[in-house]
């Protein structure tokens, strides 16, 4: 039986033995300016001495490249050398890459202008990261979910749990906004609390993703409605010579990938995932059940040699489900009290949502002009019953929300012959909103009851500008903007003079290798709908009549960068925050800054604009392109965040980690092995005590199914240091016709244990009744069940390419 089949085993092994070991990059070189083809470029693959030189149509093509990740540079007589982004070649897979070369207007001798893979803008100068492909797929701890990967950069907080929140230099996660494209994403996580952007697992797909840049201060006047965080992402274009293709199959889910030309001008590329995680957490008996779907495209088409249009989609489905059986079998008492507890508070969720748009630009002469539209839908459902019966008389909870957004933007950016750039342009939206909520509420005022429904119509609009322009020989950087923002939701808001936000940035280069770096901004950010879209039980919109105000923060930076030699770097950063017009809860009596990182709504209740806070501190980053294989990033991160409390104290806010601390390195072996390590410091972060009086109350403890907290002793405590060790090995295949990629990932790998609030419970007795104070028949008697962890948690993953 064996002889029959040696043959085909023989041909199996000769074909890994003897297959090729590198492979081919195609591209072409134009012009960014006039969109002219440029010939006889010099183009190398970075960090070796292989390369080629363009044809006289622009065109390349670059082989015997090792197989694996790699970038090229570009270099040409006056102008700037480009660096490109990290493109996956394999045997089967031949990247085309288009780079984009800009004249450099101070060349005034014929040498060839150096620059750095350290890529930034005379807009942002500093507060600016990037990471690429690579980057993203290698982190370790990461999961190949770009938002996880973001929290290894300089002043990012991470929580020790499963949510994937970004924390930025001490603000709250409400205040981060997404492009995909330029097409601004409201929904960026899988089961997003609403009225913030967090979430268990982000919904863009790494596949698809070329690069992204993370800003946490100089933001551009073209991107608005932020105060914390801009976070771009910018997709793949579609092989525009064959069909590839990507199959990944991970831990939590499974998805594929196809990419390729439509015809000789247009291509796309293309994904879809479905997770099984509802069948994991049952067989290891968690006691809820997660289903997310989702997909994501981009198809590209040339107009002509001037003119380009892209088509973008991104949606995703989501179901969340209770484990009603998850305690039988089981034996251990503080296990069923715990799974008892969390199926008492969570409630059945659903949501979907998606984003589509379109994004056309047109290069003249001297200016580029950019039209954007697109469309976004967000709805929300949720369920909770006492006792998770079923039964009307047991409703807690009924929520059913929609958000919709029309948008459209025109941009307008000229370069000048006096070596100006100016950046202008209006955009304008359209909203919809609406909200059906019934439920019950307990705090320690007790039990109140909120039954409304709002439907709400908005018109946003806004005008922006910036002028930007290197001085003395280009060592001087300097840029200047402004922006308008306004929303016909009432008289204040109106008025786009109430949201006058300027900015400005500096760059002065002190040596080849030493800038120091500065800007100011004040920037504005629309509450949330569920704050506008609030009514009380007359139908009123109150916080209309509060007289409702944009939420808006000052910065101020400034810092120094070190380029010690190509490929690597050093800033160092001040940074200062002042909020202002922060909505203050009148039911809870603290700022709705401290909320954002659970599941659930924020901000679906009465507030007024008067809260205030800063936040400040300063980073250290270091990091290291690949040497000899060997790569690494360090990132120091000392924040201080405040917001002044009920009795107009300051007190420290929910970010206030002090100290966050982040090592990320990793070493390419032979036979393309490859390993990496993330360590992670992070500060223990303040948090509010129990009000044990009112959480006993058995009308409260009914409503809430968990411990009230005491707000007059807002972030009194303070959970401890956390610290953990992530570890990833990678392996990869490359066979004739398609490559292997296997990675395993552990999080945790010594167990580092984080302990967060308690779970207080009623106590029962051995019929499973709870326990009545004997000395107060109105109240349960409580007890503490431990919430901590310090899981290993591995994880898997296959990548085929063919």
């Amino acid at each position: 039986m064996i002889k029959k089949y040696l043959p085909l085993i023989f041909v199996f092994f000769f074909t890994i033995m003897f297959s090729q070991n590198s492979g081919i990059i195609k591209g072409k070189i134009i012009d960014a300016k006039t969109r002219e083809v440029l010939p006889y470029v010099n183009v190398l693959v970075t960090g070796t001495t292989i390369g080629s030189v363009s044809n006289e149509n622009g065109e390349f093509e670059v082989s015997k490249i090792p197989l694996g990740y790699n970038s090229i540079q570009v270099s040409y007589l006056g102008y700037l050398t480009a660096y490109s982004e990290d493109y996956l070649v394999t045997n089967e897979k031949t990247p085309f890459i288009i780079i984009e070369l800009t004249q450099n207007n101070e060349v005034l001798n014929e040498v060839t202008i150096v620059s750095s893979p350290f890529r930034k803008t005379i807009e942002t100068p500093l507060s600016k990261q990037s990471l690429g492909i690579a980057e993203i797929e290698r982190n370790p701890g990461g999961n190949r979910d770009v938002l996880k990967v973001i929290q290894s950069l300089p002043g990012v907080a991470s929580n020790p749990g499963f949510r994937n929140d970004i924390i930025i230099r001490g603000g709250s996660p409400v205040e981060n906004k997404f492009y995909l494209d330029g097409i601004e994403v409201p929904v960026i996580n899988h089961f997003q609390t609403q009225g913030s952007t967090g979430g268990p697992v982000g919904i863009m797909n790494a596949d698809l993703i070329r690069n992204v840049d993370f800003y946490t201060s100089s933001f551009q006047a073209n991107k608005g409605n932020a105060l914390s965080s801009i976070i771009e992402f910018t997709q793949k274009d579609g092989n525009p010579d064959k069909l590839n293709t990507r199959a990944t199959l991970g831990t939590s889910d499974a998805g594929i990938t196809l990419d390729g030309p439509i015809n000789d001008k247009t291509t796309f590329i293309v994904s879809a995932r479905q997770s099984y995680l509802q069948f994991l957490f049952k067989l290891i008996k968690l006691p809820f059940l997660p289903t997310y779907n989702d997909f994501q495209f981009k198809v590209k088409h040339q107009l002509s040699s001037k003119s380009e249009i892209s088509l973008i989609g991104l949606g995703a489905i989501d179901k969340f489900k209770l484990n009603k059986s998850v305690n039988n079998d089981v034996t251990d008492i503080d296990v069923i009290k715990r799974n008892n507890y969390i199926l008492s508070t969570i409630p059945v969720q659903e949501q979907w949502n998606y984003t589509v748009g379109a994004s056309y630009k047109h290069f003249s002469e001297n200016s580029t002009q950019q039209l954007v539209i697109s469309r976004n839908e967000w709805e929300n459902n949720a369920k909770k019953y006492f006792n998770n019966t079923a039964n009307a008389s047991d409703l807690l909870l009924n929520y059913k929300s929609r958000e919709t957004e029309n948008k459209i933007r025109f941009e307008n950016t000229i370069n000048s012959k006096n070596s100006y750039k100016i950046n202008m342009g209006v955009g304008l939206q359209n909203a919809a909103y609406s909200n059906a909520t019934f439920q019950k509420i307990a705090n320690s005022n007790g039990v109140s009851e909120i039954d409304f429904s709002s439907d709400l119509s908005l018109m946003k609009y806004s005008l922006f500008g910036q002028i930007s322009k290197k001085h003395l020989n280009s060592k001087l950087g300097t840029s200047f903007g402004v922006r308008f923002d306004g929303i016909d939701y009432n008289d204040e808001m109106k008025n786009i003079f109430n949201q006058f936000s300027p900015r400005i940035s500096l760059s002065y280069e002190l040596s080849s290798k030493l800038l120091l770096n500065a800007s100011a901004g004040s920037y504005n950010q629309l509450p949330a709908y569920t704050i506008l879209g609030y009514r009380e039980a007359s139908n009123t919109l109150v916080n209309k009549n509060n007289n409702l105000k944009y939420i808006n923060a000052k910065h101020l930076v400034t810092g120094l960068e070190l380029k010690p030699s190509q490929d690597a770097r050093i800033s160092l950063e001040g940074f200062y925050k002042s909020y202002n017009n922060y909505p203050f809860s009148l039911r809870d009596q603290i700022s709705l800054a401290n909320l954002g990182s659970d599941f659930g709504v924020i901000g679906n209740e009465e507030v007024t604009s008067t809260s205030k806070g800063r936040s400040y501190g300063f980073e250290i980053f270091a990091q290291k392109k690949s040497y000899n294989g060997l790569y690494g990033l360090v990132s120091y991160t000392f924040v201080v965040s405040e917001f002044k409390d009920k009795n107009d104290s300051c007190i420290p806010s929910s970010w206030d980690n002090k100290h966050l601390l982040t090592i990320t390195g990793g070493k390419k072996l032979q036979k393309n092995w490859e390993i990496g390590g993330k360590f992670r410091f992070v500060g223990g972060s303040p948090f509010t005590p129990y009000d044990l009086a009112a959480s006993s109350t058995i009308e409260n403890y009914n409503i809430s199914n968990s411990g009230i907290l005491n707000y007059n002793a807002l972030n009194t405590e303070r959970y401890s240091n956390y610290h953990q060790l992530d570890v990833r090995v990678d392996k990869t295949w490359y066979w004739e016709h398609f490559s292997l990629n296997f990675y395993f990932d552990i999080q945790n790998i010594y167990g580092s244990e984080s302990t967060q609030q308690s779970y207080l419970i009623p106590s029962v007795d051995a019929n499973g009744t709870r326990i009545i104070d004997a000395n107060d028949s109105s109240k349960y008697v409580l007890e503490e069940i431990d919430n901590s962890s310090g899981t290993v948690l591995p994880r898997f993953g296959v990548i085929i390419d063919f």
